[in-house]
Parts: structure tokens; C-alpha cells; sequence
């Protein structure tokens, strides 16, 4: 997407300069690289009105939209906007930063991806869209940078993954990300049940292992005590039979 914004050139800067051109309902601005091919690299300054460039950063290609600068003194630049400002209160623009680009020369910049359409993993398996990476960096002329990145994911069944690569072929882009980076698969409820009952499985031998112990202390306590009841029966029997050997004796008396 290509835009237009006006802007006019400051002879002046500083903080009492931008504060200035702020409450007359402009921002300050930079204009960054050379004017022509073969010049050396130098930052104008400039100022623009903040409410259409507000606009133009809400469109859809918003930080890559191509933005004809039109300055009051005839000149224009083919900018992009390599930063902006914001006051971190009200959230208004507070100071922008443009780069100039060659229309012939390509650039690097960060698109997003958009996805289409509903799987067919999820629509008739049940299965779960999981979207991996949402943008990838590109290497593209200025005008055919995309606004987004379409991915059709209408034939994506279970286990089936798009990646960079699959959506590289034939596009006015490079990638500049890696190709097999995944940005979308279809997953299964029961994979992450299982992944879920794995961790479940390697924390259970630890509990397992002090469930013996404990019994194996509790049978040695109740084997002491059954110990020690005998002991007392025995004691007891030997009482009963000194009584027996009394009597015995007296009546023989």
C-alpha cells in the first residue's frame, strides 16, 4: 500500500522547537538517508500533521506502508517509517523517524502472516490450529511489499504443517527468516493428553518408592508389639503355673 503525507521543513530543533510545533498540531520528524544515489546519508529535519499519519500507521500494511513524503519545498521522498514516538500516557504521536528507500534497490522488512480458510484437521478431526510464528522478515522492493502474508490452511489434516518454504514459492519476496521454520500445524487433543500423562508417569515411581518404605515401618512397629503381647503371655503363663506348684505344696502339708 502507497500513501501520501505532507510535511515542511524545520530549520530549527530542540525540545523547545518540538514543543512548540506540538501545540500547534504538529509533530517533529526525521528524515533519514541520502536524497539521491551516490550521496552521503543526510538526516532532514521535518514536521508533519500527526492525524493522517495516525491513519496511515492504522492501515492495513500500517508500518510498511510506502509513504510519498511531499515537502513544502517542492521536493518529495519515497519514505518508510522506521520509528515512532508515542507519549506514554495518551498514547499520541509524539515525534516520527523516516527512511528514504531506492525504488530499485530491495529492503528488509517484517510482514505478518494471515491464515484462511478452517482446516480440515480441525473441522472434521477434531484436531487443534496451532499458529507457531504470526510474521517473518522478507527481502522485497519497496513497491511489492505485502500488506500480509496469506496462508491457506483449508487442506491442513492432522500432523500436516505448513512452513516458510511452502508459502516462498513463486512470491515477488525472499525470505529472509529460515525456510523450514513451521508457522502453522494441526495437533491432536490426545497428543497433548499423552504428553500430559507422560510427566504424570515419570513423577510416580518417586512417590511409589516411599509407599514400601512407610509400610515396611509400620509392619516392623506392629511386629514389635506382637512381639512384646507374647512376651506378657508368657509371662503370664509362668505366674499361672507358680500359683499351680503353691497349691500343690500346701495340701501336701
Amino acid at each position: 500500500m502507497e500513501a501520501v503525507l505532507d510535511a515542511v521543513k524545520r530549520n530549527t530543533r530542540g525540545k523547545n522547537e518540538a514543543r512548540r510545533l506540538r501545540v500547534s498540531g504538529q509533530i517533529p520528524a526525521v528524515v533519514y538517508g541520502a536524497q539521491k544515489a551516490g550521496e552521503a546519508p543526510t538526516p532532514e529535519a521535518v514536521a508533519v500533521d500527526p492525524k493522517p499519519f495516525t491513519r496511515i500507521l492504522h492501515s492495513s500494511s500500517g508500518l510498511n506502508t510506502l509513504i510519498t513524503l511531499k515537502i513544502a519545498d517542492g521536493n518529495e521522498a519515497r519514505v518508510l517509517v522506521r520509528n515512532v514516538q508515542l507519549d506514554p500516557v495518551t498514547q499520541h504521536l509524539l515525534h516520527a523517524d523516516f527512511y528514504r528507500v531506492n525504488m530499485d534497490r530491495k529492503i528488509k522488512v517484517t510482514v505478518p502472516i494471515t491464515l484462511r480458510g478452517e482446516a480440515r484437521g480441525v473441522k472434521q478431526d477434531g484436531g487443534i490450529l496451532d499458529f507457531v510464528h504470526r510474521e517473518i522478515e522478507v527481502e522485497v522492493l519497496p513497491a511489492e511489499i505485502p500488506n500480509s502474508i496469506d496462508v491457506d490452511v483449508t487442506d491442513l489434516g492432522i500432523g500436516g504443517a505448513i512452513h516458510v518454504r511452502d508459502v516462498a514459492a513463486n512470491a515477488a519476496w525472499t525470505p529472509v527468516t529460515d525456510s523450514d521454520l513451521m508457522l502453522v500445524h494441526v495437533i491432536t487433543i490426545k497428543v497433548a493428553e499423552e504428553a500430559t500423562a507422560a510427566e504424570g508417569a515419570v513423577a510416580a515411581p518417586a512417590g511409589g518408592a516411599a509407599e514400601p518404605e512407610v509400610a515396611k515401618k509400620g509392619k516392623t512397629d506392629k511386629d514389635g508389639d506382637a512381639k512384646g503381647g507374647d512376651a506378657k503371655g508368657g509371662d503370664a503363663k509362668g505366674g499361672d503355673k507358680k500359683k499351680d506348684d503353691k497349691k500343690k505344696d500346701d495340701k501336701k502339708k
